[in-house]
């Protein structure tokens, strides 16, 4: 287990609580969605109640079964793939996997998918029954939306909004959040469509579509062909998708997610605007990462007198 570093009595009290729209987390850490398991995989080599919350892997209303293999390539900034979103579905997870997340104290956001409006729709009526249980469901609308070649919703703003309206009148009485894609030439304005449709805060970003060739068997690397990038290599990406959404969008509540590997890579999420760090594909190289950077971020608030972490939000300098 990762047990919380021991505090001084002559240390500076740091207060980590942070406000996401309507959700209060204790601490400013989330675990991404798609990095901590659909249950307890990667919770029970931790203590996730020492995070804000814990993000599950998105799903869709039925099993999906996923891309091709090979889904994973390493780079040397990151990390490519294509898992291709393979899930239980929302039934299952909640049968199955959302008990064992729950028993080991995480605070749970939910995250779904799907192909089609409704899809998004009847997954948020799903989770009905299992809302007592969560925190906050993040809609995933950066995947395929099959009526429309297999371009993202988080591509175009009225579908965004029109996704986002749609779960937003299933009725489920949660915090949503929106989680938006980087590849767009107008973030902004997607994030306004989804803000217009119904989520209280956003997530900022998904991974880069990006491919990786084998030079000898002049392939993809990858079973999918292309796929996202994800790692330090976004880290500059995510940030200033951060910046420029929040500075356009004063007050708006960011998740800022995209190559995070230290406390100082989430000082710099909060500066450009984040009210919450995500924490994703480090996790892969270290599942205990995410309690890490929380212990590295709350040292160097007390170290340069940051008494109240949600004090950073927003509070970077411009030239």
């Amino acid at each position: 287990m990762s047990a919380p570093r021991r505090v001084r009595r002559d240390e500076p009290v740091v207060d980590l609580g942070v406000d996401v729209g309507p959700l209060h987390l204790p601490a400013p850490i989330v675990a991404a969605s798609g990095t901590f398991g659909h249950g307890d995989e990667v919770a029970r080599l931790g203590d996730p109640a020492r995070l804000g919350a814990v993000t599950a892997k998105s799903v869709s209303p039925e099993p999906w079964p996923g891309k091709p293999a090979p889904r994973l390539h390493m780079t040397p900034g990151g990390m490519l793939n294509a898992v291709g979103l393979q899930g239980p579905g929302v039934a299952a997870w909640i049968e199955h996997d959302l008990p064992a997340l729950r028993a080991t104290g995480a605070r749970v956001v939910a995250s779904i998918w799907g192909t089609s409006v409704d899809d998004f729709a009847r997954a948020a009526r799903m989770l009905l029954p299992a809302r007592a249980e969560l925190v906050g469901l993040e809609v995933n609308v950066s995947c395929p939306n099959v009526h429309a070649r297999d371009e993202m919703f988080a591509h175009d703003a009225a579908a965004t909004r029109t996704v986002m309206a749609a779960v937003a009148d299933a009725g489920l009485g949660l915090p949503l959040l929106a989680k938006l894609s980087p590849n767009v030439t107008d973030i902004v304005a997607i994030a306004r469509a989804a803000l217009e449709g119904g989520a209280d805060a956003l997530t900022l970003v998904n991974t880069v579509m990006a491919l990786g060739i084998d030079a000898e068997t002049r392939r993809a690397v990858l079973g999918a062909g292309g796929g996202g990038l994800s790692g330090p290599a976004i880290k500059p990406i995510a940030l200033r998708a951060v910046y420029d959404v929040t500075r356009a969008l004063p007050g708006v509540p960011v998740v800022g997610t995209g190559g995070v590997r230290s406390g100082v890579d989430a000082v710099e999420m909060l500066l450009a605007g984040a009210s919450a760090v995500g924490v994703g594909t480090a996790t892969f190289l270290y599942p205990r990462a995410p309690y890490r950077i929380l212990d590295e971020l709350r040292d160097w608030c007390a170290a340069h007198g940051v008494v109240r972490v949600r004090d950073l939000t927003g509070a970077m300098e411009d030239r």
